[in-house]
């Protein structure tokens, strides 16, 4: 029997690890490049789990710190996102100077760059790395390759711009009553993530029953219908 989970990841994930862990979970599709990549729960919890360790580990960063995401609706994003809050750190969505940590794109480096430690992410299909990052700015694909793929929380403070886990947790519960989501859903969804209430509907919502998320990026309108067709999507959040 696993323990209480304490933090928000274990409260998301492990069911769905229970229940299905080979099924896909998250879905990403960038309609302007065309790229299309499909991660399980093992596999994004994996990518969790080496985000946590480097939140951790690497950055040296307790339960309790604050750690600003400031990037897109992305499968690498979701994996940041579980990371950060299976490490027990609060996330917040917008610059922060009392954040220890900063996640982003290049192109937002500025908004961090009095932060104490900042990793950027090239979102690439491939993995490949941000070129001539600035002295000081890790590389998020390079750094988290090294890190375990398991991971063992010791506790959790916040969860999300000052929400607790526990409040977190049901406001995503009551968000996937109110947009009808079951377990038995695959959710198309081309919401941002970039305020508190677009992240809970839009993402924390669908893993709170255990549905699978399809999360489009750049929708081209004629393929939307297609779409729906071949990944059996259930409901849409357009």
């Amino acid at each position: 029997m696993r323990e209480l989970a304490t933090t928000l990841t274990e409260r998301l994930l492990d069911p769905i690890l229970d229940r299905d862990p080979a099924g896909p979970r998250v879905t990403f599709y960038d309609d302007a490049t065309g790229a299309r990549i499909e991660l399980s729960a093992i596999t994004l919890a994996n990518w969790a789990a080496k985000t946590a360790n480097l939140i951790r580990d690497e950055f040296g960063l307790a339960a309790g710190s604050r750690v600003a995401v400031l990037l897109p609706a992305h499968w690498q994003t979701a994996a940041v996102l579980l990371g950060a809050w299976w490490a027990g750190t609060e996330v917040v969505l917008e610059p922060d100077p009392d954040a220890e940590l900063a996640l982003v794109t290049p192109d937002r480096l500025d908004e961090v760059a009095d932060l104490p430690e900042v990793a950027a992410l090239s979102l690439d299909a491939f993995g490949r790395p941000v070129p001539d990052l600035p002295i000081g700015v890790t590389d998020y694909a390079t750094s988290v390759r090294i890190h375990g793929d398991q991971f063992h929380p010791a506790g959790a403070g916040a969860a999300l711009d000052g929400w607790s886990v526990t409040e977190v947790a049901a406001a995503a519960k009551l968000s996937a009553t109110e947009q009808g989501f079951t377990s038995a859903d695959r959710v198309l969804s081309t919401t941002a993530w970039t305020t508190t209430t677009e992240l809970i509907e839009g993402f924390v919502s669908v893993f709170s029953v255990g549905a699978s998320l399809v999360q489009v990026a750049n929708l081209d309108p004629a393929a939307l219908e297609r779409r729906v067709e071949s990944e059996r999507v259930t409901a849409t959040r357009l």
